[in-house]
């Protein structure tokens, strides 16, 4: 074990497997220099080859991603920013992740898409998550909150022969946790409860983790017990644990950073009121971002955002 950061398990898990498999190749903007940190080191391990810089078009480069994956390759491709995924949209939910469909299974098309989820004064234009949008669209989404799930993820991402999508918080790059210093893998739709509890289950995602778990703090110290559900993976979702906690502690809040209506919560929401409507002591509550553009002003983008204080009033409110 060793004891780094996020942003170094996530550079791990794809230099581990490019040493492993010669038909892995890692594409996207400024990545030879390794603007984010992920790639820094890799051209010069690997060369030009598999170390591909790209113009400023993304439906261009999703699209020679795919190509090359439906040829025996497996490309592992950096967004920029979570936003620039939009201009891709038809590449990525039309093509890559319809081919295997459309072709009867004669093609595959394994390629991970790391996708960093920008915080902080980005206004309207490179604020927004899209990963309920790509759960809606029936792609394998993952969301680590934690350096050793990032890695473990990661690995069984490059691995996989579909196409996925994976959300990298920048919150919680710099956060350091346990990591193995081999490889291994994480399985898909294997959620994972990071605090036990027994009052209320918070469904947490990605970088809400971390306030959640700080939440609990809080309100241990007033006698109320939270259990915080990480489902790790969007899609495939981990439902039966998630079924099981909250039938174990009877309330339900999600806390999560996508838009309020038809966001990621809305749908956990949903599949909690369906199974465990029993078992309920209270309703189904979400903590989310707001329903409106972010804005540029700190002061404004904090009305708006889920935090810490949010959860808490909520858990309040339904223990009372």
């Amino acid at each position: 074990m060793r004891n780094i950061r996020y942003l170094k398990a996530v550079s791990d898990a794809v230099l581990q497997e490019m040493e492993k498999d010669n038909s892995i190749f890692y594409m996207g903007e400024d990545v030879r220099c390794g603007l984010r940190g992920i790639s820094r080191g890799f051209m010069e391990k690997f060369g030009p080859d598999r170390v591909i810089n790209t113009p400023i078009s993304e439906s261009g480069f999703v699209g020679i991603a795919t190509g090359a994956a439906m040829e025996g390759m497996r490309p592992i491709l950096e967004f920029e920013i979570n936003e620039f995924v939009f201009f891709a949209f038809d590449e990525l939910i039309d093509q890559a992740q319809k081919y295997h469909y459309m072709s009867g299974g004669k093609y595959k098309v394994p390629v991970t898409y790391l996708v960093p989820l920008m915080l902080g004064s980005m206004a309207g234009q490179h604020s927004d998550y899209p990963y309920a949008h790509t759960v809606h669209a029936g792609m394998k989404t993952i969301l680590p909150s934690t350096p050793y799930d990032a890695k473990g993820l990661i690995i069984s991402a490059i691995r996989d022969n579909d196409p996925v999508m994976v959300f990298l918080p920048t919150r919680v790059l710099a956060g350091k946790g346990d990591v193995p210093e081999g490889q291994y893998s994480i399985p898909f739709g294997q959620g994972d409860i990071k605090r036990e509890g027994d009052d209320i289950t918070v469904v947490a995602t990605g970088h809400m983790v971390i306030d959640a778990l700080n939440a609990a703090k809080i309100l241990e110290q007033e006698g109320i017990s939270l259990e915080i559900y990480d489902p790790r993976t969007l899609l495939p979702l981990d439902i039966d644990l998630l079924v099981k906690s909250v039938n174990k502690t009877g309330r339900a809040v999600i806390f999560d950073d996508s838009n309020r209506t038809c966001g990621f919560a809305a749908e956990i929401a949903a599949i909690i009121s369906d199974k465990c409507f029993e078992s309920l002591k209270a309703p189904v509550k979400r903590v989310t971002r707001a329903d409106c553009i972010v804005p540029f002003s700190p002061l404004l983008e904090k009305q708006i955002l889920p935090k810490d204080t949010h959860l808490i009033d909520i858990v309040n409110e339904l223990i009372k």
